[in-house]
């Protein structure tokens, strides 16, 4: 069938199917008339499917219509069109997102702000200071995420807040990382905010501070990391370890040490990528340990890691006994 005669088909389902083929379809040759049709359509999932279909395209044409689908009674559209507003990365799109900035409809709101902060418009600071005091987390969450993008010093102090007492989860990891992106090490709150986020109650909150902490080179927060190679989820031990490497922590070098022995191969891999970062003779015997472990790449690694610490003749697989 004719992909017009499917666009124009009464089974939304058909023309869910026609808009999917729209950007690959050689029997059309312009595709804005079809999919701003589409973007009208009475079935919310053809307007989904129209709002994906835009993004990678640069069709400001239809701009408006776009930003006007942020009230989508439908979820999905909504967080389509938000996704593909922030993908166009357009300034253009700016002026008519900003007044959803500050809507009252909190998924229109939290739509807008994840659409518009990729963009670093100045316009958008105010709104999203206001925003970090919304009742509802989606808000705050993506409020941070523009404060973030814009890295502006002012708000550095509405960010350490956020990361050691918001009440949800999601909104103080947010924060932790936003100071990732909104600060310099030299900063003594936002250190002092980062090993305290590293004792949070959810580990997610901790892995995010954990992260940042080595994204900002921050020495003073060495000893933290050293006690979150403790951790009860490897997955903040994976980004202190990662953290510690960047930091060259010499001081962390049993703790990377007895991370070799985890059973996560992926922590192993991560533990002898920073031994060798260290740049510390003293990491030798953990990494000659390493090189007899049952996972190939931390083998591959380990012989790498030697090498880093003047031991080429490490990196041939015959010094490992054979194995690869």
């Amino acid at each position: 069938m004719d992909i017009t005669l499917q666009l124009h088909s009464p089974d939304p389902e058909v023309r869910r199917l026609a808009v999917m083929e729209l950007p690959y379809s050689d029997e059309v040759d312009d595709i804005v008339p079809p999919l701003t049709t589409a973007l009208a359509d009475p079935s919310p999932q053809v307007r989904l499917e129209a709002a994906k279909a835009l993004e990678g395209f640069e069709e400001l044409d239809m701009l408006e219509q776009l930003v006007t689908l942020l009230k989508d009674p439908d979820p999905g559209v909504r967080e389509a069109v938000a996704h593909t507003l922030a993908e166009l990365k357009e300034p253009a799109s700016a002026p008519p997102l900003l007044p959803y900035l500050s809507d009252d409809t909190p998924w229109v709101q939290a739509a807008a702000l994840h659409a518009i902060k990729a963009l670093r418009v100045p316009e958008a600071l105010e709104p999203a200071l206001t925003a970090l005091h919304s009742p509802h987390p989606e808000v705050r969450r993506e409020a941070v995420g523009v404060l973030a993008y814009l890295k502006r010093t002012q708000t550095l102090d509405e960010l350490t807040r956020l990361a050691v007492r918001d009440s949800e989860p999601e909104v103080r990891r947010a924060a932790v990382g936003a100071l990732g992106f909104a600060s310099e090490s030299g900063d003594v709150d936002v250190q002092l905010t980062l090993s305290r986020a590293l004792g949070d109650g959810v580990w997610q909150v901790r892995e995010e501070a954990a992260a940042t902490i080595g994204k900002l080179g921050l020495q003073a927060g060495i000893p933290s990391l050293v006690t979150a190679m403790d951790d009860d989820y490897w997955q903040v031990r994976l980004k202190a370890a990662r953290s510690l490497g960047r930091l060259r922590a010499r001081d962390a070098l049993a703790a990377l040490g007895a991370a070799l022995d985890h059973p996560i191969s992926n922590l192993r891999k991560e533990a002898v990528i920073a031994l060798g970062e260290l740049r510390d003779s003293r990491a030798i015997p953990f990494l000659e340990h390493a090189l007899t472990d049952i996972d190939p790449d931390v083998r591959k690694l380990s012989r790498l890691a030697l090498a880093q610490l003047g031991m080429p003749e490490a990196v041939s697989p015959t010094s490992a006994g054979g194995a690869a």
